[in-house]
């Protein structure tokens, strides 16, 4: 068997804690019930993570891509306990206010960033939106102008 990409690793990472957390659950819909044994936890983030050898290679894909998509929407277990809007959120905003996780009030430096650029130019467009404007315009020479300049010559 092939060794396991990142995502896999991560996937696989992620079923095992939440069999070490008592929340891994077998069956469709989790049904089963609780999975006591290791190896069942161990065979469902093989599944889960699209690394078995016991499935063909494109319904390992099939299974992995279905993982990916559960995980974007925050619906693992371990994301749905520990208030993550997806796995590895760390350092960057870990859930969204609606999903009420612990920092879903906090702010990144990325959005602090965008709030400063925006009071600084009173108007809140970007230069993408500014460029797009000028071109509507059809304003000369607006690609090598900078923001300020950018403004200037739509007022």
């Amino acid at each position: 068997m092939p060794t396991p990409s990142p995502r896999q690793r991560k996937t696989t990472g992620r079923v095992m804690h939440e069999f070490k957390h008592g929340e891994l659950k077998s069956g469709p819909g989790g049904k089963g019930g609780k999975v006591k044994s290791r190896r069942q936890a161990i065979a469902i983030a093989l599944k889960e993570a699209g690394a078995s050898k016991y499935e063909s290679e494109s319904e390992n894909k099939k299974h992995l891509a279905k993982t990916e998509r559960k995980e974007a929407r925050g619906e693992t277990y371990q994301q749905e306990r520990e208030g993550k809007s997806h796995v590895g959120a760390r350092g960057r905003r870990e859930s969204s206010p609606a999903m009420g996780g612990r920092d879903a009030t906090k702010t990144t430096a990325r959005g602090r960033k965008a709030a400063r650029t925006r009071a600084r130019d009173g108007s809140g467009a970007t230069r993408d939106t500014l460029y797009q404007r000028a071109k509507a315009r059809s304003v000369p020479g607006r690609s090598k102008m900078t923001k300020s300049q950018l403004e200037n010559a739509l007022h």
